[in-house]
């Protein structure tokens, strides 16, 4: 409904984020958990609210190979797994269709509120709830003392809490139980050592509170994605799904390549006339005359996010999702002339410095000292959202300014 309300693309990536802005924790409701209900547990007065935006990494668990979210050293099944001769892969998608979840064990830096300091402790999150053990990494009854009810808990990410809770990296989550309707009273709160770590916790709790519900939801989903969406007559596609189609240009008119060999022949035969080789430099094969128009129309483009720092932008391709391909374009703090592309792989955000320079009174655009050139950037983003050039991944999800 506020797909539609909004005019947004329609996709399975928006989602409703619940904020407790006080307290600097936020979290996406699940597709199937009721707005209403959420808000009810809301103290009166407070300044919670909901905030509608896209998050990529929303359904990354079923789309994701089972590696990138669940390392092997923090799955205790696997080894069980290996004497029966099944493979941590094998595992884990036995996990996802069943919607069970083996347990998941680690270190986790803990503090509870009303104590300065944060402790190190080994723990293990199952079924029955979050447990850490008082002696190193004995998994003994008598060493395990109880921390969190799974199914009377909810799961937060630590957003900006570095001076109210002063964690010892920047890896933190919480666990709100539902009873702490206000206030930091009752709140667990507790910090990875890296990204990874942080969203394997958070991945395996939602699997243990939510189970197959959480992959019914996933199918809900694509389903709705598959059904024709109208408004205004024409359909909308989003940039997300594959919109970008292979065309031929080589006749009097423009035409759609059908034929998926062709297309290949086609990408293939661009990428080597696009990177043809000209005094010791790879350029443009039509360079033109440079205007106000042609250097401002990046400005116009939804992954342009202008004159915003590496930390606002770290900040917000994290609250999008960490997911391989997730990118924005902004002005460089550094350079005033310049441009950067902040990108997402392996979960994390890397930046590459663009720069404008003329040559024979032509600009172009690059990132690699001139050997590829682009004549703006909308042409630099189109062409790495195709190949990936000197990109550890291509660009797949710009990172959207759309926040209501």
């Amino acid at each position: 409904m506020l797909v539609q309300k909004t005019h947004a693309l329609h996709d399975d990536c928006w989602s409703l984020v619940e904020v407790y802005q006080h307290l600097a924790l936020e979290r996406c409701l699940e597709d199937h958990e009721s707005v209403v209900e959420v808000q009810a547990t809301w103290p009166v007065g407070g300044d919670s609210r909901f905030v509608f935006r896209k998050n990529y990494a929303k359904y990354e668990l079923f789309k994701s190979s089972p590696q990138s979210l669940f390392p092997e050293v923090m799955v205790s099944s696997c080894l069980d797994a290996a004497d029966k001769g099944m493979s941590h892969s094998e595992l884990i998608q036995n996990v996802l269709n069943s919607g069970s979840c083996p347990e998941i064990q680690g270190f986790l830096n803990m503090k509870e509120v009303g104590r300065k300091m944060w402790k190190r402790f080994y723990f293990s999150l199952r079924r029955s709830g979050l447990y850490y053990s008082t002696k190193g990494t004995s998994k003994d009854p008598r060493h395990l003392q109880y921390c969190a009810d799974v199914n009377e808990s909810n799961i937060y990410y630590i957003t900006q809490g570095k001076k109210q809770y002063s964690p010892p990296t920047e890896y933190g989550f919480c666990i709100k139980p539902f009873k702490a309707r206000s206030g930091v009273k009752g709140l667990k709160l507790f910090c990875s050592e890296d990204e990874q770590s942080r969203t394997c916790w958070m991945a395996a709790f939602r699997l243990f509170k939510y189970g197959i519900q959480l992959y019914r939801n996933y199918q809900q989903c694509q389903a709705r994605q598959r059904e024709p969406t109208w408004i205004g007559g024409m359909p909308l596609r989003s940039v997300s799904d594959n919109t970008l189609v292979a065309m031929d240009f080589s006749g009097c008119m423009g035409r759609v390549i059908e034929n998926p060999n062709e297309a290949l022949t086609v990408a293939l035969e661009e990428a080597q006339a696009w990177r043809k080789k000209t005094n010791h430099r790879y350029s443009l094969p039509t360079p033109f005359q440079s205007s106000p128009l042609s250097a401002a129309i990046h400005r116009t483009q939804p992954w342009f996010h202008g004159h915003i720092s590496r930390e606002d932008t770290q900040r917000l391709i994290i609250q999008q999702g960490l997911v391989d391909g997730v990118f924005l374009v902004r002005e460089s703090q550094r350079n005033p002339k310049g441009f950067v592309l902040s990108l997402c792989h392996l979960q994390k955000v890397k930046h590459y410095l663009i720069l404008p320079s003329e040559e024979d009174g032509h600009l172009y655009y690059t990132m690699d000292d001139g050997q590829t050139r682009f004549a703006d950037l909308i042409q630099l983003v189109e062409f790495h959202q195709i190949n990936r050039g000197i990109l550890p991944c291509k660009l797949k999800h710009y990172c959207t300014c759309v926040a209501l």
